[in-house]
């Protein structure tokens, strides 16, 4: 047996096809002609971006919107001025081939986005390399490897897919993935969860011990994988098979049911989005409403700002196909991990202590925060629209941006636009701050909403995305437990809607504690919502008080986990 990473759950049983991309060898050559040769890399760059726009378009047609911003980044990234000035610069300048100045170029940028150590940085490496090595193939007619034309019942083995190579699989044909690299937040591990194939990565040195054809079964959700299983254990994972397909059959039955315990307690469940187009999946999985609508991707993968009427149109298309149900919008948070380069953030020293989210929204009143608010404004005359500020620390800030919408809804009046008069504007909770002083805000904002990530990122004082820190990187660390369950509390006296739109929202060890805190809104991604749903109606929340209680006597995280998991699978 080997083991490696959990990518994608699922059982994945069938034969082994080794997927190589050519390696190419890049050499660096003086030209004749640099401004020949200029048009050389220019033809190639269009090209590149066609085949990327037309692999994008048929993922968003495929899996969504939200799958295929992976590939629309790297349509970004083909049409960012300065990569493609950089490559031409050298060209022209130094004059030397397309190559050679592609390769260069992209790899210094790939480089300096590794060395950051941030996991969405290392993403940005990854796609880096994916969009050098196309336009070279373009350049050197080398064929990408036809990954679309794979046999039914292939089980795909590679050193890594890049995400371009990922988002051409077919899953009518592909049962699972094995690969010797990569993580569970890749792009290619978040395109097999999107395509719902079975992976396993981070398989050391899989690749010597097995060949083409070979019959291998995996295990997306524990990462065990055989290679040509005796047929007792391939009678064990097809019957595992079987029941996981049912489970997720039989999971259907929850749509059109209200979130309800046992005992009679209501919580709604509701599914955090990146682009209007991504409210399809939120129908489709019967979700409650939006409980996170993550501003920032409309702002990300261009050249310049979206105007308000861009915004309000966006803003407008969710709240009307919702119907009615609440779609919680979060203002502009970039800064820290997400950079916007026509934005024109300084680099700073430690970017998740710094000039972000609602800090730098405040400092850009009147071209990015106005516009934005307003737009925000004018769409809540379509639907239940409310207004969530990011990263609070301090009363000062909710103040000044409630201030902010007064004076606009003030503009508004006098030209006579609808809004919601009533429109809620609440808050974010996740600083170690605002946790501490969750009763003074509960008393100013209309609802909170518990960013998980962060809130455990800042409370344990944690990077998520260093490695070797992770450890300490968890929701069920008794100081996150205390802090959340007082921020819960801090609302509910209030008699104010406490949500949460962070991962913990969909953790079935989780789940358990959030219901006994009293927890009104679970957020989430679409896909698990009906799996959620199923859960919570098995519980009575005054049945597990006692589980809650007895989780919060334990000392460290290790045996609250312990506990919460014999609970869960008892």
């Amino acid at each position: 047996m080997f083991k490696g990473t959990s990518a994608s759950a699922g059982i994945g049983i069938g034969k082994v096809a080794i997927v190589e991309d050519v390696q190419l060898v890049i050499k660096r050559e003086t030209v004749s002609n640099p401004q020949a040769e200029l048009e050389r890399f220019k033809a190639a760059l269009m090209q590149s971006i066609k085949e990327t726009g037309a692999l994008a378009a048929d993922l968003a047609t495929r899996v969504g919107e939200k799958e295929a911003e992976i590939l629309n980044g790297h349509l970004m990234l083909l049409s960012d001025p300065m990569l493609t000035g950089e490559i031409e610069n050298a060209i022209t300048n130094e004059g030397v081939n397309s190559e050679y100045a592609i390769e260069q170029t992209c790899n210094t940028y790939a480089d300096m986005f590794a060395s950051m150590g941030d996991e969405l940085m290392q993403q940005r490496a990854t796609d880096m390399r994916d969009i050098k090595t196309r336009m070279q193939k373009v350049l050197m007619g080398v064929e990408s490897v036809d990954i679309a034309s794979l046999p039914a019942g292939t089980i795909i083995v590679a050193k890594d897919l890049t995400p371009s190579m990922t988002a051409g699989i077919n899953p009518q044909s592909v049962t699972g993935i094995v690969t010797e690299l990569g993580g569970r937040t890749s792009h290619s591990a978040i395109l097999a969860r999107a395509l719902e194939i079975p992976a396993v990565v981070a398989v050391a040195d899989f690749l010597s011990h097995v060949k083409n054809g070979d019959e291998v079964v995996l295990d997306g959700s524990d990462g065990s994988i055989y290679v040509n299983p005796d047929p007792a254990v391939m009678g064990e994972y097809e019957a595992k098979r079987d029941s996981f397909l049912k489970e997720k059959k039989e999971l259907e039955q929850y749509i059109g049911k209200s979130t309800v315990t046992k005992d009679g307690v209501h919580v709604e469940l509701v599914a955090n989005i990146g682009k209007p187009e991504d409210v399809d999946k939120v129908l489709q999985y019967d979700g409650e409403g939006v409980g996170l609508f993550r501003t920032e991707f409309l702002f990300m993968d261009r050249n310049a700002m979206p105007t308000e009427d861009e915004q309000f149109e966006a803003y407008k298309k969710v709240a009307v196909a919702m119907n009615g149900k609440p779609v919680i919008i979060r203002t502009l948070d970039i800064g820290g991990d997400k950079e916007i380069p026509y934005m024109g953030l300084e680099k700073d020293e430690n970017p998740f202590l710094g000039y972000r989210a609602v800090r730098f929204c405040l400092d850009r009143k009147e071209d990015v925060y106005k516009p934005q608010l307003r737009a925000l404004l004018r769409a809540s005359a379509f639907g239940n629209i409310k207004i969530m500020v990011p990263l609070v620390t301090c009363i000062d800030e909710l103040r000044q941006v409630k201030a902010i919408i007064k004076e606009l809804k003030e503009e508004l009046d006098s030209c006579h636009v609808p809004y919601n008069k009533d429109i809620q504007v609440g808050i974010m909770v996740e600083t170690a701050a605002a946790s501490l002083i969750a009763d003074i805000f509960a008393k100013e904002a209309d609802f909170f909403s518990i960013g998980t990530n962060d809130l455990t990122q800042y409370t344990m004082s944690v990077d998520r995305g260093n490695d070797k820190v992770s450890y300490l990187y968890s929701p069920l660390n008794p100081a996150v437990l205390r802090s959340i369950k007082r921020i819960i509390s801090c609302g509910r006296e209030a008699g104010i809607m406490v949500g949460m739109c962070g991962e913990a929202a969909s953790d079935p060890l989780m789940i358990p504690l959030l219901l006994a805190f009293g927890l009104n809104e679970f957020s989430m991604s679409a896909s698990a919502i009906l799996k959620s749903r199923k859960l919570i109606t098995s519980y009575s929340t005054e049945e597990l008080q006692a589980v809650a209680d007895k989780a919060m006597s334990f000392a460290t995280e290790k045996e609250v986990a312990q506990f919460m998991k014999e609970f869960v699978e008892q």
